[in-house]
Order: C-alpha cells, then structure tokens, then sequence
C-alpha cells in the first residue's frame, strides 16, 4: 500500500541538519507547506568556524551563515527563528512553540541537536560555554594577548579553543580529568601526542584532576580550583565537558530517548516522525551499532537521508554512512573516518608520530572500525575509508586497504 504524500512538515531545529533536510525535500519535488523552526534568532549557520575562525576573529559572523536571504527566499519557508520547540503530541501531529504557538503536521523531522553541559557556574560572569554565535562572540571579546584562560575539557572543543586562544596570544590552562586527552575516543597514542602538541604551544596542560569549584570576587570568576588543592587564576573560563541531546521537549511525547532521539536504521522515530544530525541515535547497520554523530557531515548527511526517507517511506534507504570529522588545532589537521569510540585496539599503520604526520587504523572484534590521520595530506585517508564502507576484515585491511577511487 503506497502512503499518502504529506503535505504539512514540520523541521524542528534550523541548523544543518534542518536546513539540509528542507533543501532535500524541495529539490524531491516536494511543493507542500514546509515549516522550519528555530530556538535562535540567527538564520541558519555553520557550527565549526564558531571555535576557530570566528573566534580568533579571521572571520566575521555573516561568513558562517549557510546560505543566502535568496537561496532561504527560494525554500518557500514558513522560517520560525527565534521560538524553540517546547512540546509534541503525535497523537494530534502538533508541535507547540515556547510561544504558545501550534504547528500540525503530516510529517516531522527532529533536529534540535545538542546544548553544552553545565556546571552550577556558568551563570557566573566570566563563565563561558561554546555552543552558539554568541557564546563564540562573548568569548572572542575576553581573548586578549596576556589574558588568562582556563578551558575545562580537553576534548575536541576544549582543545581548539585552547589553540584558537594561544594564537591570540592569551595565558591557556588546560584541564583534564583523564590521565591522556581524547584517550577514550581516538587511542592513548594520538591522546599523548596531542597532549604534547597543546605543551609544545604553551598551554598548561592539567590532566588526571577534576574542577572543585569556581573562585569569585567583585561579581566575577578569578579562577579554577582543582581536586589536587591547587587554584588556577582566570580571568574568563570555558567549560567545555561535552554535550546533551535536546530532547526535554519530548519528554511527554511518547517517542524512546536514550541519550538522544532513538531511531532505527532509516532514521525513522515513529510513523512520519524522523531524526538527523546531533540528537538522533539510529542503528547504523554498516558497523551493527547505534551511534549517535555529532559531526557536521553527518548532520548533512542525515538531514538528507531522513527527507528522502519520509517522503517515500515505502522506498526507504537504510541510512548507513562512513561518519566523519576534522579538526584544526594550531597548524596541524585531524581528520577521522568511521567509528573510532569503544575500539579494542589503535594501530599505527603509516607515518610516525616522531615525525608529525601518522595514520592511525582501529579495531572493534575483527572489523575494522576507524582511521585517523593527523598531519597527513587527505588522499592517505581515502583508501582507508573505502575499506570502511567495504567492512573489511581487520586483517585484510592490514596488508593493504583497497585502493581509493582517484576521480
């Protein structure tokens, strides 16, 4: 039985993943009413400049927005910014906005990604989080040559703020409750040599102890105590300790959350109802696992991949992708394929870390799972990621990956 076109659809949440989505279903033909709501004020725009280039001021704000007024013009968009989602009843396909507002729907898609963790803290002045254009422009203002910085979390947002900091010029603690950075994500070895990189730079690198508390005076944070007793003087401090899907205003919709919109393999939550980008958790079938993704490409990726799939749910396409990331720390780029998280073993297959530029294959049971290469040009990364999408043996990925498509 074929179903019914929708011809109300509603996209919550106007960052990648939801603009993508939209843009998927206009250029599927899709010519019905189309909504896309926003908590921010700001138009659509791009998340990962915020932590390098906006913040060190090589680019300004409109350089991150996604597209142009026109090419938003041409969606035909009831454009909701401003508003953010506060609940959704299925049973009634309705989305209430925190304005009081109902939107009704035929179809849905959930991208309301992640918001930053907190400590009691951060509403201190001089606290800072990173995760929209004004975190990023607050901060900016407070980076000065001398300026004293604490970051707390030295994972991928921690470390590149701390790097976008010291270009700049400012004093940089580093705090980490890990003996090795990022150890549980990429390995002990590129932890440690990325470690080295940030001590290299000038940044105090703190590991294995945690924050006690934040110190005040006249209104205002002054520094950092630790576990071990010792107090880090601060003139601005970013607490960078991971992030938490926003899903609250589902909590009574009826949908499964566990760490994020829980989806199966065609992103698909419920009938009509699909998740992309930051918040979704699906099955990917390609490595036999839910993941949740907090990555720009997949964001993309996904939104497009749910559009389709809701469009012609009977001609559904398992969404099963090679996730991927980059990050810019200094002058050195990371970039990664597949799933690096819960590897039983990281092996460096090319390079040497000595030499600043390595290749770094990982291993979950007898599968490859990952690579990683740092300081190493792209086209070393793309036989390895066929061999990703391919799920090669582990063994057979050893004596040599399948050679990339070069066009």
């Amino acid at each position: 039985m074929t179903s019914v076109p929708p011809r109300r659809i509603v996209v919550v949440g106007a960052s990648a993943a939801g603009l993508t989505a939209a843009e998927t279903l206009r250029r599927a033909g899709y010519d019905g009413s189309l909504t896309l709501v926003g908590g921010e004020p700001h138009p659509p725009y791009d998340r990962p400049p915020l932590s390098k280039q906006v913040l060190t001021g090589a680019w300004e704000p409109e350089r991150v927005q996604l597209r142009r007024p026109a090419d938003l013009d041409a969606l035909a968009l009831d454009l909701r910014l401003g508003v953010p989602a506060a609940a959704l009843a299925p049973a009634t396909r309705t989305v209430t906005l925190a304005d009081g507002t109902s939107l009704t729907y035929d179809g849905l898609i959930i991208a309301t990604g992640v918001r930053p963790r907190r400590l009691p803290e951060c509403d201190t002045p001089g606290v800072h989080v990173l995760r929209e254009l004004g975190d990023a422009l607050a901060l900016r203002e407070r980076l000065t040559a001398g300026g004293r910085l604490v970051v707390v979390g030295a994972g991928f947002l921690g470390a590149e703020v701390a790097a976008a900091a010291r270009t700049l010029g400012a004093t940089v603690t580093l705090v980490e409750p890990a003996p090795v950075p990022l150890a549980h994500a990429v390995g002990q070895q590129v932890g440690t040599y990325l470690a080295q990189v940030h001590r290299d730079h000038g940044v105090d690198l703190r590991t294995g102890t945690k924050v006690a508390g934040i110190t005040t005076g006249a209104g205002r944070a002054t520094g950092v105590l630790l576990s071990d007793g010792s107090t880090i003087p601060a003139d601005d401090i970013l607490i960078a300790i991971g992030s938490e899907p926003n899903t609250d205003w589902l909590e009574d919709s009826g949908l499964r959350l566990a760490d994020g919109v829980v989806c199966d393999r065609y992103s698909a939550a419920a009938p009509g109802i699909y998740a992309a980008g930051d918040v979704a958790r699906w099955h990917n079938p390609l490595f036999g696992t839910d993941m949740r993704v907090e990555h720009r490409t997949n964001a993309a990726e996904q939104g497009m991949a749910a559009a389709r799939n809701l469009l012609a749910p009977e001609q559904a396409k398992p969404f099963a992708p090679v996730p991927s990331f980059w990050s810019d720390q200094y002058d050195l780029r990371i970039q990664a394929f597949g799933h690096l998280r819960d590897h039983d073993e990281a092996r460096v297959v090319d390079g040497d870390p000595a030499d600043g530029g390595f290749l770094v294959a990982y291993r979950r049971g007898t599968a490859l799972t990952g690579a990683l290469a740092v300081g190493m040009p792209p086209r070393v990364l793309r036989s390895w990621r066929t061999a990703l999408a391919a799920g090669t043996e582990w063994t057979r990925a050893l004596d040599g990956p399948p050679e990339a498509d070069q066009t």
